[in-house]
């Protein structure tokens, strides 16, 4: 019996060492990528897709002729290439740039380098599609997204939002913003509406003797707090806010896509994609490889991505990070109503 409570008591002190390290470690690491997010790196990497379309026909055929008929296919396809090459005019060209969000839509850092090296080279007869994946977020963090794409309307270069999954909310956002919008039959669009959570502990504090002060200037510098004792005239307020941030999000909406009837739409709900084209929030149903695939035909199609260098002990954070996230506390400290306040969409 004594040998076993040794061991339990070494395995426990093995255990908390450990953990002492992995914190430790952990902390280090973030701040090391609080440095590097905001030190210079990073750099572009663009993938033509026509190329990648033809490697994938070339396996299937290759798996599926004899040799000598599949290099002939070859010496054919690469005249082709060459002939085509040697012409003095140059086709359109398609730039493919992906925007995944979270609540904080921390992808915008990569959407705005992205951007900004299409613009260094797209023209007029050019095309940018942007393929959207987000349930929403922070007001103000969707809102530059949106901003970012509109640089390239700005520019009088076609752009086409592409939803395979899901726009809804912050994400519809940045969707409106696009000349076209084309859909996954079953992708899920709109959601034009804002959220805001607030908990508040006030009474279980005052039950235990707590007093918490919220000292502010200005009449709503505060309107509703997570500590101190909110007042309805504090929760009207809050309330007003919500509606005129509402306000804005069908303004920007209605200014993009004039014939969306906001009064049907602007409830906060979510469509699928056949619905969806029925209220006239997206103009196609189409996946987004079923749309890219049918412009290598005609376009010269790029994928264009924004890599910044990691460290693996950073990928491990990021994972850890995500796995928190995914729980109430993670939900609770990754922002929303307590960080930011008002997010628009429903699960954000």
């Amino acid at each position: 019996m004594d040998y076993l409570f040794d061991y339990l008591s070494f395995l426990a002190k093995a255990v908390t060492v450990v953990v002492a390290i992995v914190v430790t470690v952990a902390a280090v690491a973030a701040a090391g990528m609080r440095r590097h997010r905001h030190a210079p790196g990073g750099h572009v990497e663009v993938t033509r897709l026509n190329d990648r379309l033809r490697e994938l026909a070339n396996a299937l055929a290759q798996a599926m002729s004899a040799p000598g008929e599949f290099k002939k296919r070859l010496k054919e396809e690469h005249k082709e290439i060459k002939r085509v090459r040697k012409e003095p005019t140059e086709r359109p060209r398609v730039f493919v740039i992906a925007f995944k969000g979270d609540l904080e839509a921390t992808g915008i850092r990569a959407l705005r380098n992205e951007v900004t090296a299409v613009l260094t080279t797209a023209r007029e007869d050019d095309e940018v599609v942007v393929r959207i994946e987000s349930g929403g977020g922070l007001v103000h963090a969707y809102g530059l997204g949106a901003s970012q794409l509109s640089r390239i309307r700005a520019r009088g270069i076609r752009l086409v939002a592409a939803i395979d999954k899901i726009a809804a909310s912050g994400g519809y956002l940045m969707a409106a913003v696009a000349d076209r919008i084309v859909a996954a039959p079953f992708a899920v669009v709109g959601s034009i509406g804002v959220a805001a959570e607030v908990p508040n502990v006030h009474r279980l504090l005052k039950k235990n003797d707590v007093d918490v002060e919220v000292l502010t200037a200005g009449e709503y510098k505060r309107t509703l707090t997570v500590f101190g004792e909110n007042t309805e005239k504090g929760r009207e307020k809050f309330i007003e806010e919500l509606e005129d941030i509402h306000a804005l999000f069908k303004e920007f909406v209605g200014d993009n896509r004039p014939d969306v009837d906001l009064e049907v739409v602007a409830t906060g709900e979510a469509w699928y994609g056949q619905r969806a084209i029925d209220h006239k929030l997206v103009d196609e149903l189409r996946t987004s490889d079923e749309y890219l695939m049918a412009a290598c035909g005609e376009r010269d199609v790029f994928e264009v991505k924004w890599v910044e260098p990691r460290k693996p002990v950073e990928r491990l954070l990021e994972q850890w990070n995500a796995m928190l996230g995914k729980g109430p506390l993670g939900r609770f400290l990754g922002g929303g109503a307590a960080a930011g306040r008002l997010t628009p969409g429903g699960d954000a």
